[in-house]
Parts: structure tokens; C-alpha cells; sequence
């Protein structure tokens, strides 16, 4: 069967199309970040009154200074425990909603809400409960024997920026999640139990596979929100402190750009952040899409 596709007597009306995704695009991304390139190969001072052609001294600086290293290995770690957590998660409220025959409606209901929460308040939902004074969370884990503070113990402040931003993005990967799972034929399920497979069985060798086209894109999409969109959840909770302990490379833009009025050096730090996650996702899709089943 030979595949239908749409075509136009006249470029002109395929050009007024795509044409509002374009304008998009080159406003909110191409120009920002032509404009930062610009930037960081210039030295201004504080005011941008006067300014001087370094080159790529900016980047040099960048990668030389001992706070951008330790900046770019919270970043990693902290990239790498939002989308575990995240996704594991909400793989798991899935699963268990996927089975309810009564009821999946009020719990899909409750479990989507924190996603119509901004990362701001749902950072200081999370400073509220951990707070080491009037804290629940933190009551609780004195009672345990732990004397949880993350105003002085930088642990303890990654721990909850960590929890704050992956609690918001798992009702996002929930509905992901469970339209995969109901998209799965019931029958390969129901032939596997038949043939005498475990539940564990069935799904590593089942569902999971089957599941690998929504977990890949949501790889990348967790990536992506834990390097830009945590920047308001760490802003509300810690600011980057104690000692920068939760000071990650989007938030050491804004530290040193706004307010240490370092424009340059910002503009470096965000060329090569962008530089980051374009080839992140260059190398989620060039060798983890080869294990995708569609």
C-alpha cells in the first residue's frame, strides 16, 4: 500500500503554515541564543558600558574555575536522581492504576494535580515540610534519629530540591506511562499468564519492552526539564546554598549573570549549557533509540 502525501500546488501556502512555528523559534530560541554567543565572546563590565573582544577567554575562565566544575557535577547527579525518581515512580502509580477496575478515574484525577502546580510552589510546599523548625517531614526524621537541616547540610538541602523537582514531573510521566499501558494488547498479557509466566515476568518481558517507545521520549523530556525547568524549585527552596551545594548550572547562569552581573561569563556558561543538552539528546537518540521497539 503506497503511502498518501500531502502536497501543494504553491510553496507559498506550506511557508504560511509552518510559518507561526518558525517565527516561534527563531524568537525564543535562535535569537536568544545567537545573542548569548555574541556575548560571551565579549568582556563587559557591570554596567555594559564598556566591552572588549576576548574570544574565547570567557570559556577558558569557565572551565578553569573550580565552582563551574562543582556546579557541573550537582547538575549531573542531580539530572540523573530527578528523572530515576521521577520515572520509577510514576511507572509504578501507572502499573498499579492500570489495574483498578473501580475508581481509576479519582485516582488518575488526584495523581495528575501536582502537575498543574508551579515549580515554584511546589518547591515551597517542600521548604514547608522540611523546614528543620515547623517542618512535618523534618519532625519526623528527628524522631527517627536523624537531625535533618538543609540550611546547613548540604545533603540534606540536595536531598530536598531533589524530591521537590522529581514529585513534580511524576504526575507527567504518569500520563505517559499509563496511555502506554493501555495501549498494549490485553490478549499478549493474558496468553503469557495462560503459558504459566509471573506477573515480574510479564512485564519485563512484555510490557516493559513494548513501553520502550514512552520511556525514551520521556528520557529526554526529564532530562531537558532537569536542567532548565528546576531552576524555579531551587530558587524557592535553597538558592543555590548551603556552600552551593544545590547550585546547578542553570542556576549559576542566573547567580552570576543577575545577580553578580557577570554577563559575559554568563552568556559562556549558558552557550555551553545549551551545548550540553543538544548532545545529550544527539546520544539518547543515536544509541539509546536503537533499543526502542516500536
Amino acid at each position: 500500500m503506497s503511502e498518501k502525501r500531502v502536497t501543494f500546488s504553491k510553496s507559498g501556502i506550506a511557508w504560511l503554515l509552518v510559518a507561526p512555528q518558525l517565527i516561534i523559534t527563531l524568537l525564543f530560541f535562535i535569537w536568544p541564543a545567537s545573542q548569548a554567543l555574541y556575548q560571551s565572546l565579549w568582556q563587559e563590565d557591570a554596567f555594559g558600558i564598556n566591552r572588549e573582544f576576548v574570544g574565547f577567554d570567557n570559556f577558558l575562565k569557565l572551565f578553569a574555575d573550580p565552582s563551574y566544575q562543582h556546579s557541573f557535577v550537582v547538575t549531573i547527579v542531580f539530572s540523573a536522581a530527578v528523572a530515576g525518581i521521577s520515572m520509577g515512580f510514576a511507572l509504578l502509580l501507572a502499573c498499579k492504576t492500570d489495574k483498578l477496575m473501580r475508581g481509576n478515574q479519582t485516582y488518575k484525577t488526584f495523581l495528575l494535580w501536582p502537575y498543574a502546580i508551579a515549580p515554584a510552589v511546589a518547591g515551597a510546599l517542600w521548604w514547608f515540610m522540611f523546614n528543620p523548625t515547623i517542618g512535618l517531614l523534618a519532625y519526623a526524621a528527628r524522631g527517627l534519629g536523624y537531625d535533618w537541616n538543609h540550611f546547613l547540610n548540604g545533603e540534606d538541602a540536595l536531598i530536598l530540591v531533589i524530591i521537590a523537582s522529581a514529585w513534580k514531573q511524576i504526575s507527567y510521566n504518569f500520563l505517559f506511562f499509563l496511555a502506554g499501558l493501555q495501549s498494549i494488547p490485553k490478549s499478549l498479557i493474558e496468553a503469557a499468564a495462560i503459558d504459566g509466566a509471573s506477573s515480574n515476568k510479564r512485564f519485563w518481558t512484555i510490557i516493559f519492552p513494548l513501553l520502550s517507545p514512552t520511556t525514551f521520549f520521556l528520557i529526554v523530556v526529564n532530562c531537558v526539564y532537569a536542567f532548565f525547568d528546576t531552576f524555579a524549585v531551587i530558587h524557592s527552596t535553597t538558592r543555590g546554598g548551603p556552600s552551593q551545594a544545590t547550585q546547578t548550572l542553570i542556576y549559576k547562569v542566573y547567580k552570576d549573570g543577575v545577580e553578580g552581573n557577570d554577563w559575559s561569563g554568563a552568556g559562556a556558561q549558558s552557550v555551553v549549557l545549551m551545548i550540553i543538552v543538544c548532545l545529550l539528546t544527539i546520544i539518547q537518540f543515536r544509541f539509546i533509540e536503537r533499543r526502542v521497539h516500536y
